[in-house]
């Protein structure tokens, strides 16, 4: 019976900047510096491990189009203890490290394949003697919108077809660009054993109910609030009748947010000791921790309390020792909810609550930031905010709105 093993993975993004945590203490930034190097190092470690057939690298290894030398030159050194080991590497570029930057390139070993701007098929024989035929084709510039699915062509013959494309499925998530635009029925319209996907950076299994399997491994390290929880690659098990997913942990830092409920306590003492129990709680033997923290229900804290809360000392006595801790959990921000409990104004509540439904509408959200993006100074700097951002967004200044009307009453 065929049988391969290989690992997916996708979205590496070395040596991303971390852009807003430099006031972090030294040891700890560092650390978060170094992560997205030390999450690619245990994608190699378990290849080697496992003795994997090859491994699959989605798109956007590096974060940006210069391809700092330092990134390169380490992951050189990873494809090198990949070659050593007998394993080989098929690699495409995204949007984030398109064939079309200026850069110092440093080659890398002959055990590493990269697929050009045009759709094409490599093909592999494995130290079993089984043929693969890999599809894909890497980025020949930032912005490709343009649907390149349909350049796929399954080639016979061969005993395993795998289909790699770095793009965002129809439909998907709006936090992304939608770059190299596919369905799903496309996809299922190659025959293809595997579709290993990159581009989105949570975890998703598009079609898993049967052959073929269409993955997004999401990416290796969390780099921002936006992308918490777990991050890792995929182990693949794919036989002629059967294919099987294996998660690998692979974040050094884990982004968190936990809400704590004060509704039951009253003085900064019990405060603090609760929130020293939760973020225990949240500690883990091998990685570190980047923490939010909502407190909820404070109606019942004394003011003392409340007013620690929001000068800075709590959040100061939680970081306090953690840079100390190989495995930290360091507090980012604590925030407090005083709206459930509070009693407005009907009046007010009701104008309130339909000037947060107009901004939910684009025409009215982007002329209450006219101002902002309209500058020709600050519009150069700005992004184009996503949905998700701009919830965030309303969400905060509904909460200030609560808690400015909470400290006057």
């Amino acid at each position: 019976m065929s049988q391969l093993q290989f690992i997916h993975t996708a979205d590496l993004h070395l040596d991303s900047p971390f852009i807003g945590l430099q006031y972090l203490p030294k040891t700890i930034l560092n650390r978060i510096q170094e992560s997205t190097f030390a999450s690619f190092i245990k994608i190699v470690d378990n290849a080697i491990s496992l003795k994997v057939d090859f491994v699959l690298i989605a798109g956007d290894l590096y974060d940006g189009e210069d391809r700092s030398i330092k990134a390169q030159a380490r992951l050189r050194k990873q494809m090198i203890r990949l070659e050593q080991a007998g394993i080989e590497v098929f690699i495409l570029h995204g949007n984030h490290d398109h064939l079309g930057g200026n850069w110092t390139t440093i080659d890398m070993p002959s055990n590493v394949h990269v697929f050009s701007s045009s759709v094409e098929m490599k093909s592999f024989i494995t130290k079993k003697g089984q043929r693969v035929h890999l599809y894909g084709f890497s980025y020949p510039e930032r912005h490709v919108t343009e649907k390149r699915i349909n350049e796929y062509k399954k080639i016979e013959p061969a005993d395993f077809h795998i289909g790699m494309l770095h793009g965002n499925v129809d439909g998907g998530s709006s936090d992304h660009q939608p770059y190299a635009p596919f369905t799903i029925g496309e996809l299922l319209e190659k025959k293809m054993d595997y579709w290993a996907l990159g581009h989105i950076h949570k975890q998703q299994f598009l079609h898993q109910d049967h052959h073929p399997y269409i993955v997004y491994p999401g990416n290796i390290q969390g780099r921002n609030r936006k992308e918490k929880g777990s991050k890792g690659c995929i182990v693949v098990n794919l036989s002629s009748h059967e294919t099987t997913l294996s998660h690998i942990e692979t974040a050094d830092i884990l982004w968190s947010d936990i809400s704590i409920d004060a509704s039951k306590i009253r003085t900064f003492s019990d405060l603090y000791l609760l929130c020293r129990k939760e973020m225990n709680h949240q500690r883990s033997s091998s990685q570190g921790v980047l923490l939010e923290m909502t407190i909820k229900n404070i109606e019942m804290l004394e003011k003392e309390a409340i007013e620690k809360i929001k000068n800075g000392e709590l959040l100061e006595a939680l970081q306090d020792g953690e840079e100390y801790e190989e495995s930290f959990v360091w507090t980012i921000s604590v925030n407090c909810h005083v709206k459930d409990q509070l009693v407005i104004e009907p009046t007010f509540k009701k104008e309130l609550e339909q000037t947060l439904a107009e901004l939910t509408q684009e025409e009215s959200f982007e002329k209450a930031l006219e101002d902002l993006y309209g500058n020709p100074y600050s519009s150069r700097y700005l992004e184009k905010m996503t949905e998700h951002e701009k919830k965030n967004l309303l969400q905060e200044a509904e909460q200030l709105v609560f808690e400015l009307v909470h400290s006057n009453s």
